[in-house]
């Protein structure tokens, strides 16, 4: 179990506050804070978290440490504060109070365990956080019967969520295997891929190893760099078993990558230099199908430009994975049960070695993360290039990705524009507009003139 000091300096990565989590700095109340424990824990059940945590001690602004003087051993007309909102939760829950010292400031966390079977209540009333506000949950029906459900089946997953199609068939999955040198028996096929719901039905699972998943995955080629451009075609992958999907893309992406030929300062023999990394492609396609959010009905996009291509997964990181933690190479897949198959077919690997392979080419600007998906950006690596009639050498030249261009794009059209503003526009939050800023600063396509406050932004591309 992480310690105290390290689950706060995780929390004060994020951009702002989630329904799992609060900051304060010296705020109390002793009802309110019972609500938010009650709100807090059903917040973590929805969100797949063991726990949540109030943590006083943090500006909940800016997420800087500026300590705490709240005393949580005070007592509440004679009662000791614990025992006050212990004695007015139900079912009991076991939140317990911690402080420490971080950056020499003093820190003190509240961790709320996850509700369990039932929601939690607070003096009778059950509470939860629709962003950063705690509401009574009787007010929200929907989000009562979604923690219901939670809280009785476990959170939806790829295995104990039932299929919309149940006439299925499996014979290019015993074709697959086979292929692979692994045998399946038909009486223990079902059960040993956990193909089945608790209830026997075929379960999501099973819809996409099927012959026909019924799902659509397409790669999408565009002539220019924006799908303003014309559509060039559109490849179909989809509408059978997953593993051949994957393998038909990753093939496809063999097709893309054409070497070119490098006759610059050749002596003896040419250099045939890829358009993009072929480790990487693979790898970014192999995850986009691996934490795909299959349960939402949505497949991964692929999408071709004439200088990068985009591999689009739905749904966000694992609920019990870190930012650090993902670019690190922690291994935690969203589909653990889809992951076991593509180890055991040797798809894929338990290393860890995805992200790292992606960001050790194209750095960790080539994942961008949206509110509902993650998009991994794979630059072409074009030696030459023609721009009017002129051919122009183009190793080296820095390939941009998507939210990079759109914020020179709002730079163009407001050099007064603010970290703030562009956050608002593009739908990114604080920490990424300021790397993906520095980045673009670092390498010389906008400078900044004059002071922070009064100064502007100038494109430096269109100064030359």
């Amino acid at each position: 179990m992480k310690d105290i000091n390290t689950i706060v300096k995780q929390l004060i990565k994020y951009d702002s506050e989630e329904e799992w989590f609060e900051f304060k700095e010296n705020w109390f109340n002793a009802k309110e804070l019972g609500m938010y424990i009650s709100s807090l824990s059903n917040a973590a059940a929805l969100k797949q978290k063991e726990a949540a945590y109030f943590v006083w001690g943090i500006d909940n602004k800016t997420h800087e440490m500026v300590g705490t003087t709240f005393n949580y051993q005070r007592d509440i007309k004679g009662e000791p504060l614990q025992h006050y909102l212990a004695r007015q939760t139900s079912p009991e829950i076991s939140f317990s109070f911690e402080e420490t010292l971080i950056e020499n400031k003093r820190v003190v966390v509240l961790t709320v365990p996850c509700a369990k079977e039932v929601p939690t209540a607070f003096d009778g009333e059950r509470y939860i956080r629709i962003g950063s506000s705690k509401v009574n949950l009787k007010k929200y029906p929907q989000r009562e019967i979604e923690l219901f459900r939670i809280l009785r089946d476990g959170f939806p997953t790829i295995v104990n969520t039932e299929s919309e199609y149940q006439d299925l068939s499996f014979e290019k999955l015993f074709t697959y295997y086979a292929g692979k040198g692994v045998s399946l028996r038909q009486n223990t096929f079902k059960k040993n891929l956990k193909l089945l719901t608790p209830k026997g039905k075929y379960n999501i699972m099973a819809q996409l190893l099927s012959d026909d998943s019924h799902i659509p995955v397409r790669v999408a080629i565009f002539a220019g760099d924006s799908k303003a451009s014309p559509m060039y075609s559109v490849k179909e992958f989809g509408y059978t078993c997953l593993l051949l999907t994957v393998d038909k893309i990753l093939e496809y992406g063999d097709v893309l990558n054409i070497p070119q030929a490098d006759e610059r300062n050749r002596i003896v023999e040419r250099l045939d230099v890829p358009l993009f990394d072929a480790d990487a492609f693979r790898e970014a396609i192999i995850n986009a199908f691996l934490h795909n959010a299959w349960i939402s009905g949505n497949e991964p996009m692929v999408t071709i430009y004439s200088n990068r291509i985009e591999i689009l997964s739905r749904g966000t990181i694992g609920y019990d994975q870190t930012m650090e933690g993902f670019f690190e190479g922690e291994s935690k897949p969203v589909n653990k049960e889809l992951s076991d198959i593509f180890l055991q077919l040797h798809i894929s690997e338990r290393t860890g070695r995805g992200v790292p392979v992606i960001t050790g080419t194209y750095g960790r600007e080539a994942f961008e993360f949206r509110q509902n998906s993650i998009v991994v950006t794979i630059p072409f690596n074009r030696i030459n290039a023609i721009v009017g009639d002129k051919v122009v050498d183009k190793v080296g030249d820095k390939m941009l990705n998507t939210t990079r261009q759109r914020i020179m794009e709002e730079i163009r059209n407001n050099p007064n524009i603010t970290h703030p503003q562009l956050m608002m526009k593009i739908g990114i939050g604080k920490t990424a507009i300021q790397n993906n800023i520095s980045y673009l600063r670092k390498n010389g396509y906008i400078e900044r003139v004059g002071s922070n406050k009064t100064g502007y932004w100038k494109i430096i591309e269109e100064t030359k």
